[in-house]
């Protein structure tokens, strides 16, 4: 894990989720096609997200390739229990997975995750040696209500009263909107590069210091991707339906990867 000079251009991380989508055999074939179909960047980071049966197969599948992760779409706080139907950090791990999803929006909406449970998941995740990717965003309701920000700034601010300043060096945070998810609606570059700019804003005033890469999620595709990430705020794409089918996924890389970008005066990165 390092941190790039301040004058040197980001390193991209594009995440893939891929929800309830590929078991293992699927996932298996995924990574052959894709593996044939793109290279290691220098200028970016790969991770993917696939359902929990798939996690071994896919670490399995992509080998040693330098700039892949696997994680888990979501754990459990507590390392082993009486906890039907959930997943231990130590399980994920010990089947190959490096980070995990913490609090993406239809686990909050769709299942009622709260505020506290995603700091809970987020301080045992960093317990365990894992990257958490804590996932952020408003409702249409609550955007067409004027009350983005005080959303936004009670979902960090959870995860600032669990954590020190300096365990945000192993964090990533991602704004995805929830009214852009699975919509075909994303927010333009600058609602994205706004609400960027809040939560780094949010970070510095709780002495966050560490330069805490900040994705954008919500209906990215091969049409928007490119423009997106022309925005110095954006760090990286969290990416659902568009991350299901190989040639497309590398179509968006390639893309996102060649998008003008411009070195940050405070964005770093997390390696591998």
């Amino acid at each position: 894990m390092t941190e790039r000079s301040l004058a040197e251009p980001r390193k991209l991380i594009f995440a893939a989720n891929w929800k309830m989508n590929h078991g293992p055999a699927e996932a298996r074939r995924f990574a052959e096609k894709f593996l044939a179909l793109t290279a290691p960047a220098e200028n970016r980071n790969l991770w993917f997200f696939p359902p929990a049966v798939s996690i071994g197969a896919l670490c399995q599948a992509m080998g040693n390739r330098p700039d892949v992760r696997v994680g888990a779409q979501n754990v459990h706080w507590e390392t082993k229990g009486a906890f039907t139907g959930e997943l231990a950090i130590p399980m994920m791990v010990e089947v190959g997975a490096q980070v995990v999803l913490v609090g993406h929006s239809e686990r909050r909406y769709l299942f009622g995750e709260t505020d506290e449970q995603v700091a809970r998941k987020t301080t045992a995740a960093l317990g365990a040696g894992v990257t958490p990717l804590v996932c952020l965003g408003e409702t249409l309701t609550e955007r067409e209500g004027g009350r983005t920000e005080h959303v936004i700034v009670r979902q960090v601010g959870a995860v600032l009263q669990a954590l020190e300043p300096s365990d945000w060096a192993r964090v990533v945070l991602a704004y995805e909107p929830v009214w852009a998810i699975g919509t075909g609606k994303n927010a333009t570059p600058d609602d994205a590069a706004q609400v960027h700019e809040l939560i780094r804003m949010e970070l510095g005033r709780h002495s966050v210091t560490a330069r805490v890469p900040i994705l954008y999620g919500g209906s990215v595709n091969t049409g928007n991707v490119a423009s997106l990430l022309t925005r110095p705020q954006l760090d990286g794409v969290l990416v659902g339906g568009a991350s299901l089918d190989p040639n497309g996924w590398a179509d968006l890389l390639e893309k996102g990867s060649n998008a003008k970008v411009r070195p940050s005066g405070w964005h770093g990165t997390i390696d591998g």
